[in-house]
């Protein structure tokens, strides 16, 4: 699964996941591999990637969207 989170400055962050939790509006919720397709807005917090590798990245966000197309993840932040 692969995702890119990008911000009116540029991209943030780009790689292939494991999984992947997201801050809600009504609380937190993870996109894991052969996901529905999804688009959400996010609230004010951190997104939270687990790499291929089980390294953990954290990106902090002030809100935004997310859309879940296949096994592909495209996140737009403000930042």
């Amino acid at each position: 699964m692969n995702i890119q989170i990008v911000s009116p400055a540029g991209t943030l962050y780009e790689g292939a996941l494991q999984y992947a939790v997201f801050p809600g509006h009504a609380g937190e919720f993870a996109i894991y591999p052969a996901h529905a397709p999804l688009i959400s807005m996010l609230a004010k917090g951190a997104i939270k990637c687990v790499t291929e590798e089980g390294k953990n990245e954290t990106i902090p966000v002030g809100g935004g969207f997310v859309e879940v197309n296949g096994n592909k993840i495209t996140v737009c932040v403000e930042q």
